[in-house]
């Protein structure tokens, strides 16, 4: 029986329709709307679909326009915008019912030596010593919202552990950073396209509520609207999401309903990979 990491990997692998036309299907995390990484990462596939391997992909930036359906399949569509001696640019359009859902630019390079420099990542506890997330929401107990049971207690196909034992149902302020060890339940094949993908899909978790945590609040707090409206990811080095890595998010920014948050993405040994920017709606009603 394929596993929960299997299946994910089989959503980001898409089929191809026609010529810069793929269409994907969706995992149900149980929210009840497509996760906004699982888009994320399908968009990305589909832009990789129609680059030369030699390329690979260095930034990316995104707009959630709609919740995705998550009975129904996403159709992914291509614009090859350029494809230069050094970069290659794609926008794609996540459709779904005749309107567009999502939309990404990404811009590919050929490899290439350069100038190399990085932020050292911050001394934290290493993920052995954590709880995973799957475990933390479980000691909850009957804290847990009955219809969300199934999401918090899920299994996943990326584990998350958490540094900061903050108790989601009993919030206090806190200084708007976050510390998230990630990685996928069991070994991947080798290509940096499939891997990519994968931390694109990852990032979009735990971020934009980093924002919420001075004004002691969390998804589940009464009357928050929370939802992602933008997403970016610049990839520095290559990377592996069978192997821990640690996103490191600080808010820098709340004001008008929104929250802004950056990330960095660091390797065991502390190698930067990739940095990531997300804003998404804060909005507490009532």
């Amino acid at each position: 029986m394929p596993s929960i990491l299997d299946e994910l990997v089989w959503l980001l692998s898409l089929e191809t329709l026609e010529e810069n036309l793929y269409r994907g299907q969706s995992q149900d995390l149980g929210w009840g709307v497509v996760f906004g990484g699982q888009v994320l990462g399908q968009a990305l596939t589909a832009a990789m679909r129609t680059v030369p391997e030699e390329r690979q992909v260095h930034s990316l930036q995104s707009y959630f326009l709609r919740p995705g359906d998550v009975k129904a399949p996403i159709v992914y569509q291509v614009d090859r915008l350029r494809d230069g001696s050094s970069f290659t640019t794609r926008r794609v359009v996540a459709i779904q019912h005749g309107e567009p859902i999502f939309n990404l630019t990404t811009s590919f390079q050929k490899v290439e030596p350069g100038f190399s420099h990085q932020d050292e990542m911050p001394q934290v506890p290493g993920p052995e010593s954590l709880p995973s997330d799957r475990d933390r929401f479980a000691s909850y107990g009957d804290k847990v919202p009955e219809a969300m049971k199934s999401w918090a207690l899920a299994e996943r196909a990326i584990e998350t552990r958490t540094v900061e034992d903050d108790d989601p149902f009993n919030p206090v302020p806190r200084a708007p950073d976050r510390h998230v060890w990630l990685k996928a339940k069991h070994r991947l094949p080798d290509g940096i396209a499939l891997h990519q993908a994968l931390l694109a899909y990852a990032s979009d978790s735990a971020f934009i509520t980093t924002s919420m945590k001075p004004h002691a609040s969390t998804w589940w707090t009464g009357g928050m609207q929370v939802a992602s409206l933008d997403h970016a990811v610049w990839f520095h080095r290559p990377v592996r999401v069978d192997e821990w890595l640690l996103h490191v998010m600080h808010s820098p920014n709340a004001s008008g309903s929104r929250g802004l948050v950056f990330g960095r993405v660091y390797t065991r040994d502390g190698v930067l990979v990739a940095s990531t920017a997300q804003e998404g709606l804060t909005r507490k009603r009532g």
